[in-house]
């Protein structure tokens, strides 16, 4: 479904939705009408995953059911409604709400990354908040005898993480609970709003001189060491955590 990152919209929307149905329309002969849809809405949810944005997740993954509501395709219990809403709260769970939606990191984001941060083989690199995989591509590729590991609150992102990422030891755990302490390197993909607790918990669990890398938002009140530009304007901060004075 990465095919859906690079359409223009709406086809991604569009797309979907007719994916949607097609599972839908396949499922009725085999299954009860409540699977049918729920296999359905579930693709739609997964589907949103690709949206650019907020509004258009939620009209990828609000298409299928709306549009079944509407034409009365099927009689389903009222219960069965709030079938759409409990595979959105799976993929999207509230207390990850106050971080960074699902945004992956570009190919090549981290190249060169490792001329900048030299990593002993076998150091072990977290990706705080990993989502769906991208993130530890990119550090595979930069440090490819790392010991890679990534944590996700979502369980069907940290599922599908796992599948695409089977070299990586992936956790379902919330990013601000994980102990921070023993990696040599953390990478984050956040939001400028969540950078200052991501300070915070690097200078207290992180031993000195461990990096902190993050993509796009400056970690405030950090010098940082190094920065790689990217097309587009993007740059990733690269910083060191300082000595602690005695």
């Amino acid at each position: 479904m990465s095919l859906l990152a690079r359409l223009p919209w709406p086809l991604p929307a569009l797309l979907a939705w007719a994916l949607a149905w097609l599972v839908f329309v396949a499922l009725q002969p085999v299954a009860s009408p409540v699977w049918a849809v729920s296999a359905a809405c579930a693709l739609a949810a997964l589907a949103s995953l690709w949206g650019g944005n907020w509004w258009r997740r939620g009209l990828i993954a609000a298409g299928f059911p709306l549009a079944l509501a509407l034409t009365g395709w099927v009689s389903l219990p009222a219960w069965a409604w709030l079938v759409p809403l409990l595979l959105l709260l799976a993929v999207y769970p509230l207390n990850a709400w106050r971080d960074a939606p699902l945004f992956p990191t570009p190919h090549a984001a981290l190249q060169g990354l490792s001329a900048q941060v030299p990593l002993a083989p076998g150091a072990r690199v977290l990706d705080a908040g990993c989502g769906l995989g991208d993130g530890l591509m990119a550090l595979r590729r930069a440090y490819p005898q790392a010991q890679l590991e990534g944590v996700e609150w979502s369980w069907p992102l940290r599922v599908l993480c796992g599948l695409r990422c089977p070299w990586a030891r992936v956790r379902r755990t919330d990013m601000w609970e994980h102990d921070w302490s023993g990696y040599a390197l953390v990478y984050l993909f956040q939001r400028p709003e969540t950078m200052p607790r991501a300070v915070g918990k690097a200078l207290a669990e992180l031993a000195p001189g461990a990096w902190l890398v993050s993509l796009e938002f400056a970690a405030p009140g950090l010098l940082p060491q190094a920065q790689l530009r990217l097309p587009g304007g993007r740059v990733v901060w690269i910083y060191r955590v300082p000595v602690k004075a005695d």
